[in-house]
């Protein structure tokens, strides 16, 4: 029986593990216009007397060509004018935030299905009813409207700001913040054209929400296995391996064996697990994994990889 329970307790962990790092967010993403940075830097990156002289110039290149003053001002205002005209037209209308929203969740989707997780760690969950979200796209609205109840199987909401870059080469800075119901929160820049900007962002997010965290269970055959990570950091180096062997040791856990260092590197990082890459690892009794090296074994003496620091993590 306590065999059973003991099982059924690790069970337990594991889902819990599994569901406390899976993050569902409310499918809209609200967005907040910023300062104009293009407007801004044209208007405050030079002096009041550069910004004379420079109109100062261009009037005097109009006199030139013949211009009289009052032909040469008025063409100038007008051309000033017709510049702010093709700006307010470019960001007129509120489909902004919609671009970036759709970009966004079409550059976390490609990801996904490029390396095909287990378990997709950050979803947008609608809660609502389908009916009400076609009716929605039939009024082209957006759902903006979240009630407490929906809140409530949700993990949070992600807003974000978005502006004109500096520099008016059509650029937008777009920062999104993820807000979650435990209160913590994180948030993800990045600049760039509207339609490639939040490739980046969608980057920066999977690696953030999908990277095996640390303590996690996982679950290795019929046994279970608490990744520990280190003292200090989840993944650590160490001169050599007796280090690396005490530092787990002071934190009540193991180095991992052979097979646990390979199965968790066959999960791979977004996974619940982690890859060993081409580093060298530290085992227990002083010997180091190098898994570039298999034959005959992968298993060496530190002499064997030229007393080379070795990375680890612990285990229980």
């Amino acid at each position: 029986m306590k065999k059973i329970s003991i099982g059924l307790l690790f069970g337990f962990l594991s889902f819990m593990a599994w569901s406390q790092s899976s993050t569902y967010l409310w499918p809209t993403i609200l967005f907040v216009k910023g300062q104009d940075l293009c407007q801004f830097e044209e208007s405050y990156g030079t002096t009041r007397i550069e910004q004379v002289n420079e109109m100062t110039g261009q009037l005097k290149d109009l006199m030139r060509y013949g211009a009289t003053t009052s032909e040469g001002v008025s063409a100038l205002l007008n051309l000033d004018a017709m510049t702010d005209r093709q700006r307010a037209q470019a960001t007129a209308g509120n489909r902004m935030d919609v671009t970036l929203e759709a970009s966004l969740k079409a550059y976390l989707d490609r990801m996904y299905l490029g390396f095909s997780p287990s378990d997709v760690k950050l979803k947008f969950f609608n809660p609502g009813p389908l009916g009400e979200l076609i009716k929605n796209l039939r009024e082209h609205q957006r759902q903006d409207k979240l009630d407490v109840q929906q809140l409530s199987v949700l993990s949070g909401i992600a807003w974000g700001t978005y502006a004109y870059g500096p520099g008016c080469k059509g650029d937008v800075l777009v920062t999104i913040h993820i807000e979650l119901v435990n209160g913590t929160g994180v948030s993800f820049q990045a600049q760039g054209k509207p339609e490639t900007v939040m490739s980046a962002i969608a980057a920066d997010m999977v690696r953030y929400f999908q990277r095996t965290s640390f303590p996690s269970v996982v679950m290795m055959g019929d046994k279970s296995l608490i990744l520990v990570g280190t003292a200090g950091s989840p993944v650590n180096t160490a001169p050599n391996p007796v280090i690396a062997e005490r530092s787990c040791a002071l934190i009540k856990a193991r180095l991992p064996t052979l097979e646990e260092y390979e199965f968790l590197s066959v999960k791979g990082d977004w996974n619940n697990g982690i890859s060993l890459d081409h580093k060298l690892w530290a085992m227990s009794g002083n010997r180091v994994l190098n898994p570039d090296t298999r034959n005959p074994t992968p298993v060496r003496t530190p002499a064997d990889t030229n007393y080379e620091a070795v990375s680890f993590y612990c285990v229980r």
